[in-house]
């Protein structure tokens, strides 16, 4: 049992944690869209205009407040004029980043946008910015958003929707120093400025336009565009993040690892804060008042395929390590909320760090699925001072923080997040507020490190009611056990 201190200041407010914070991707990814999300109105699996039934209530207990699509990768190849129309008509493609399948744009603007209605949350469109041209992102706002008469309204209306959509967040381009085109970073930044400039408002719709930031920590990329791209011409700009502690190719196995490899995941997702750290020195120097925001729109832990599934489909399943990747990164993220404005786990279903995996029919909650769950009343409060005492340990090769805290107030409530990685090791936190404040709830989630939820055992892994606290005159003394996540409602 390890001793330590926490201190929470409820009066000293911080910033507003968005709860786009909490959003999450999909891409034309191995079974992402197709069989994870859309089944298509004929399917024997239940379902609202294709959209499955059981995906989309899972979805909605997150209050999920953004999804960002068509990628990824796939964004920039992706020609959005082949996605609407009847489905019979719709032009097929070969989806080259993704294992090669035929892509038959059976889902398109019209079902993205009828899955965020079913959803309640917000669109984040992915222009094509690597393949495309400026016209075609152009009109694709125009098809959108537009009420005017002109021909991208009227074919909106031939197709079926009388009234524009809202769309407020556009990302342009993805990946463009890799996958999106490979493009230097003045090359790209200029280019981005000519797009964005005819990514028209129309009526009172108004679009929060992205700029493609970093790969992890290139630094260099983001001094360059930020020279470049003004903020009369980005709200945002974007970073990719991934979990890969070993290496591209030999990433390792989701569920069969050693305490080494453990530990050595978890000090590469803690390296993310650091990222972040030294990429907002350096957008501060360009933009001091804080007008542009970071967009973290990829992130999350990426492992070797599961063994029989195709490789190009990125299907991994998710343990009590990838839960404790995520209460780790969505902690970094609420102490970074007043320039980290959004952050999208990749993906939803069925793709790399997923919240819910299916199985035709069946249909499961990852750990990860539960930390967000857990987490989720951080959305739109604000986050008050804390003060934890230093948990740094030795594991091994690594030294590492072995918790993690955020701390956040809203209608007079607050939601502590506590994460403890240690895989051995209790602590017990002695923890002091100002004000009268008392726990009335708690939850856990724990288990082994290797521990997941299979389709044979779903609920192997899930939430539990904490009681191993207890409030006290200055506050509350609370025990955490190892590898474990809880949340303290006070």
């Amino acid at each position: 049992m390890i001793k330590k201190k926490l201190a929470l200041f409820p009066e000293i407010e911080k910033s507003k944690i968005n709860k786009e914070i909490y959003g999450h991707f999909s891409e034309h990814l191995g079974r992402c869209i197709y069989q994870g999300i859309f089944v298509g109105e004929d399917s024997k699996i239940p379902n609202v205009k294709g959209m499955r039934t059981d995906v989309v209530e899972a979805l909605k207990e997150l209050d999920i407040p953004v999804l960002r699509w068509p990628g990824g990768c796939f964004a920039d190849e992706y020609h959005w004029k082949n996605g609407v129309g009847p489905k019979e008509n719709r032009a097929t493609m070969i989806n080259t980043h993704w294992g090669g399948v035929t892509e038959d744009n059976s889902f398109g603007t019209h079902e993205f946008m009828e899955l965020c209605e079913q959803l309640g949350c917000e669109p984040y469109i992915s222009g094509n910015v690597g393949s495309g041209t400026v016209q075609e992102l152009s009109e694709w706002i125009e098809y959108m958003t537009s009420d005017n008469i002109s021909p991208m309204t009227d074919w909106r209306k031939q197709n079926g929707r009388e009234a524009a959509w809202k769309l407020r967040y556009l990302g342009v381009g993805n990946e463009n120093w890799g996958c999106g085109g490979n493009m230097t970073p003045e090359y790209y930044a200029n280019l981005y400025r000519h797009y964005q400039t005819y990514c028209r408002n129309y009526g009172d719709n108004r679009l929060y336009k992205i700029a493609c930031g970093p790969s992890g920590d290139d630094y260099s990329w983001t001094e360059k565009i930020m020279q470049i791209i003004k903020p009369c011409h980005a709200d945002a700009i974007s970073l990719h993040y991934y979990t890969v502690p070993f290496s591209w190719e030999k990433r390792g196995q989701a569920t069969v690892f050693d305490e080494n490899a453990y530990y050595t995941t978890i000090a590469c997702t803690r390296y993310i804060e650091s990222i972040i750290t030294r990429h907002l020195e350096i957008m501060n120097k360009y933009d001091p008042e804080h007008k542009i925001g970071l967009v973290v729109d990829e992130w999350g832990c990426w492992w070797d395929v599961e063994t029989g599934t195709n490789p190009g489909f990125l299907y991994q399943q998710n343990t009590m390590r990838d839960a404790v990747v995520a209460a780790i990164n969505l902690n970094i993220f609420n102490e970074h909320s007043d320039r980290v404005v959004m952050a999208n786990i990749a993906q939803v279903v069925n793709v790399l760090q997923a919240v819910i995996l299916t199985d035709g029919a069946k249909i499961l909650k990852t750990p990860t699925y539960h930390v967000f769950h857990m987490f989720k009343d951080h959305q739109e409060a604000t986050s008050i001072a804390h003060v934890l005492e230093d948990t740094t340990a030795a594991h091994g090769e690594v030294s590492i923080p072995d918790v993690s805290v955020s701390a956040s107030k809203k209608d007079g409530e607050l939601t502590v997040t506590l994460c403890n990685a240690n895989l051995s090791e209790s602590y017990a936190l002695d923890v002091h507020i100002s004000g009268e404040y008392a726990i009335k709830s708690a939850k856990i989630l724990t288990g082994a490190m290797g521990d997941y939820n299979s389709f044979e055992n779903p609920t192997a892994v899930e939430p539990k009611d904490f009681t191993d606290f207890e409030n006290t005159a200055s506050g509350a003394s609370v025990t955490l056990p190892p590898c474990s996540i809880v949340t303290l409602k006070l």
